[in-house]
């Protein structure tokens, strides 16, 4: 896709940093102990006086919130039976053996528990999020390591050489290669582990990876783009549903409408109706009609309504491009009431770059922008601080070429989109302009004054 996402601030990459020198790779004695969870498989379980009982078919964590899970069992093959030896049985774990402390297995055959995730068969060569190099990766091995006195999952490797060490001769699977070795604690795992006892299937991590915050939207919509199905469904579960409907608002519009479908029609609802009105009307223009409209009547009436009403308006004219997202104030009111006003729109704040002063018909009478808000005193009449020019307008049926002339024209950031009346029915900002002459360079957000 041609859409590429702004580099991160210094402060984001200044956060990163931090994080990464807190992982536990970071801590030498554990880098140097890792284990590698692939390289075991096939190989001996000895009992406490050194004789074999079994070989390492997998190991079993269980999430439960914590950034790097403990180990709580392995599964053991033991002629023809998959037994589970629990973690308080195991003395050491080493790159070619595993040793318990006891002599004595329970031959009952392995059943996955609630939560249960088994490393090689639900993880390895699984796709993950690395949440610091906001990437999506697979796979290619996992590591282990002794962390005070319990074993952990402290890495993934997603290197080629340590794929091409698993398919290579059994002998060289013993010990850890790390080619490109992310510390567990920077992942976010998807579609792991049983949600109920039995078969394995898809699972909800109980927590997400908190890194996952302090992503931005157009780094999410990138993870979300590059993600197989059930994984970016998964990852938009663990968001916010402002934070997921903000990268929603980032994703080529290919990738969206394929995502909207997969979704279902209610869950497709739901993410529209958190997005901005301008946005979510584009992405139903991309939807088949009847597509469209099963999405519209599952959504509350007021949403529905609303978009139906936007969708009237013709793409490429004013009314496609313009947002409905409006500050309507009256001239009496004061510039601090209108600040007031403004902060219960602050999740709005990317459309809003001047405020509307109407009469009482609701006609214009000026667009105050926000820089003038900011200077006046608190107890001025908003219609005595707004100086000029006079706002420019245009009607929602003008084409695109008469909206880019009024803006070369008038040199603002946005335009006021109105009714035959002169009532505000929208506006158009610049980003929105250049989202409809360059489309094939995905979405653009200009800085807000207080962005």
């Amino acid at each position: 896709m041609a859409r590429r996402p702004p580099l991160p601030t210094p402060a984001a990459l200044r956060r990163r940093r931090e994080h990464r020198t807190q992982r536990l790779l970071a801590n030498r004695a554990v880098a140097e102990a890792l284990v590698s969870a692939a390289g075991l498989v096939g190989r001996p379980v000895l009992a406490r006086g050194g004789a074999e009982v079994g070989r390492v078919v997998d190991f079993v964590v269980r999430w439960q919130g914590e950034t790097y899970p403990p180990v709580t069992g392995l599964v053991v093959r033991v002629g023809r039976r998959r037994a589970y030896v629990p973690a308080e049985a195991v003395a050491d774990v080493v790159p070619d053996r595993v040793t318990l402390s006891t002599a004595r297995l329970d031959l009952r055959d392995f059943e996955r528990r609630t939560g249960e995730v088994v490393l090689n068969g639900d993880v390895v060569d699984h796709q993950l999020v690395d949440v610091d190099g906001v990437r999506v990766v697979r796979a290619a091995d996992l590591y282990l390591s002794r962390v005070g006195e319990l074993y952990r999952l402290v890495g993934v490797d997603v290197g080629f050489q340590t794929l091409l060490r698993r398919l290579g001769p059994s002998r060289w699977r013993r010990r850890p290669t790390p080619d490109r070795v992310i510390d567990w604690g920077a992942i976010q795992p998807f579609g792991t582990g049983a949600s109920e006892p039995g078969p394995p299937g898809p699972m909800r991590l109980h927590r997400p990876n908190h890194a996952l915050r302090r992503l931005r939207p157009a780094e999410v919509a990138d993870l979300l783009e590059e993600l197989g199905r059930e994984e970016r469904q998964e990852l938009l579960a663990a968001l916010e549903p402002e934070a997921a409907a903000d990268a929603l608002e980032e994703m080529d519009p290919d990738e969206l409408g394929a995502l909207l479908r997969e979704s279902g029609t209610k869950q497709a609802a739901e993410l529209l109706a958190e997005m901005e009105p301008d946005e979510a009307v584009d992405a139903l223009r991309d939807l088949e009609v009847g597509e469209v409209d099963e999405i519209l009547a599952v959504m509350t009436s007021t949403v529905a309504d609303r978009l139906r009403a936007l969708l009237l308006y013709r793409e490429g004219s004013a009314g496609g491009l313009m947002t409905t997202n409006l500050v309507l104030v009256r001239p009496h009111q004061t510039v601090g009431e209108v600040r007031r006003i403004l902060r219960t729109q602050a999740e709005h704040q990317d459309d809003v770059d001047a405020v509307i002063i109407v009469d009482e018909n609701g006609r214009v009478v000026h667009d105050l922008g926000l820089w003038e808000l900011l200077v006046a005193a608190k107890n001025d009449a908003v219609i005595d601080v707004a100086g000029p020019p006079e706002p420019t307008t245009v009607q929602p049926d003008a084409p695109l070429k008469e909206v880019v002339d009024q803006f070369i024209d008038s040199r603002g950031s946005s335009l006021l989109v109105v009714d035959e009346q002169d009532r505000p029915v929208g506006r158009i900002l610049a980003d929105d302009l250049v989202d409809a002459l360059v489309p094939e360079h995905g979405r653009v957000r200009f800085p807000r004054l207080f962005g």
